[in-house]
């Protein structure tokens, strides 16, 4: 392993991409050290039965400023500009049409009240209706939207990305984490399957500490999860409690997806999204036959994520296909059969699926961001102001912390060639 560099990243997800290859831009050397043997992060596809599926971030959310559209599209990957399938009105698939249009009536009336709850309590579930019929389903997308309970989302920081979103939601055939993973810049090195272990401030920058050696650099921008910041896999230098302490009060929600296969050509349309029991917070969202694959995406937040987390792929199987039961009939218990499940909260280099800032506490992004020392940075979807929970919210980080570290590297060694100047003249003038 090459031992000195002008910046080391911490985190091969997207915002360790967006640093790299902003620093790439700057000239700056660059080591990128992830823990996993991949690239990526939360940005995961996989060839699941012959098709690209993301098993993480899967859509280009406000795609009409989203970076990874102008990347993806300089790479030469397509972007379906469509509309999701959600947004599509689907004849004949969904049972009670007037609850469903309540429901959703309901979860807008509870954003709606979140604006008066921002001012006082700042708990999402001081906004629910008291008894109302529709909590369960505010609860299940309230799951999908911030991975926890009402009762852990800060109101204000809810509105912040509801506010700054655009809308638009567009798509990658090819997979949203195959463009991430591919995207990272040949010319920095890079070591996969090597997780920091220490970071310690140098005199003139700093020392990651891994298992396959020592890496000094004059900076380091660190990417990890809040759940992996907040833990204490990696020691960090004296005086970063209050970086943990920002990183403990944006925990990770959970998320989870269940993929089945669909046995039989007649089975189900294509591009059809639906909806499990209004009435059940933790149910699905179905994804059925995405780009006309025989696939079905199960997506889970929540209430709905913790039967995989603590009950297990099996008792996640089960739950959906009940779900496809009850919303298409007995036959389709015979034309789907399991294909995976992902596990992000037991995946110890993650540990979660995306940020939610507690109640009362959405000042910890802004706390989270703030460079240590002008050694230490960070970057990562948690300390974006309005972006988070989003690839491109990553990334866009990821180019700010590049540009801090670089402004810093250049501040110091501008500073210590004039110090060399004036130290040469002194032993001149003696």
């Amino acid at each position: 392993m090459d031992t000195t560099f002008d910046v080391v990243i911490v985190g091969g997800g997207a915002a360790g991409i967006g640093a790299a290859r902003r620093l790439t831009a700057q000239g700056s050397s660059t080591l990128l050290l992830e823990a996993s043997p991949r690239l990526g992060g939360r940005a995961h596809t996989q060839d699941l039965g012959g098709y690209p599926l993301d098993l993480g971030c899967e859509w280009l959310h406000s795609g009409d400023r989203n970076a990874w559209v102008g990347i993806a599209e300089a790479s030469g990957f397509p972007v379906d500009r469509g509309d999701p399938p959600w947004a599509k009105a689907h004849p004949g698939n969904v049972q009670d049409e007037d609850n469903e249009e309540a429901a959703q009536r309901a979860f807008g009336d509870w954003e709606e009240r979140l604006r008066t709850v921002a001012a006082g309590s700042d708990r999402g579930s001081d906004a629910l209706e008291p008894g109302g019929t529709w909590n369960a389903y505010v609860r299940a997308i309230a799951g999908f939207m911030s991975g926890v309970a009402p009762e852990r989302i800060s109101a204000t920081d809810y509105l912040a990305y509801d506010d700054a979103s655009t809308g638009r939601n567009w798509h990658l055939p090819l997979g949203y984490g195959t463009l991430v993973a591919a995207s990272l810049p040949s010319s920095t090195t890079l070591r996969l399957a090597t997780p920091a272990q220490r970071i310690d401030l140098t005199a003139d920058g700093v020392a990651v500490t891994t298992r396959a050696g020592t890496v000094r650099a004059g900076a380091a921008i660190l990417t990890v999860s809040t759940a992996v910041l907040a833990g204490d896999a990696i020691r960090l230098p004296s005086g970063t409690d209050p970086w943990r302490e920002a990183a403990a009060a944006l925990p990770l929600g959970r998320n989870e997806k269940i993929f089945m296969e669909i046995g039989r050509d007649a089975a189900f349309e294509s591009d059809v999204h639906a909806y499990g029991n209004l009435h059940d917070p933790r149910s699905a969202a179905y994804s059925i036959r995405p780009n006309g694959w025989p696939v079905i995406e199960a997506f889970l937040g929540g209430e709905g994520a913790r039967i995989v987390e603590e009950d297990g792929p099996a008792a996640g199987f089960a739950f959906v296909s009940a779900e496809l039961v009850s919303l298409f009939g007995s036959d389709v218990a015979s034309a789907i059969r399991p294909l995976a499940v992902t596990a992000w909260s037991r995946m110890a280099s993650i540990g979660g699926a995306y940020s939610c800032a507690l109640p009362g506490r959405s000042q910890a992004r802004a706390r989270l961001a703030q460079p240590f020392e002008d050694r230490l940075f960070f970057a990562g979807e948690a300390t974006h102001p309005h972006d988070f929970t989003t690839a491109h919210g990553a990334h866009d980080s990821g180019r700010r912390a590049a540009d801090e570290a670089f402004a810093a590297l250049r501040e110091r060694r501008g500073l210590g060639l004039r110090g060399s100047m004036a130290a040469a003249e002194a032993r001149a003038a003696r």
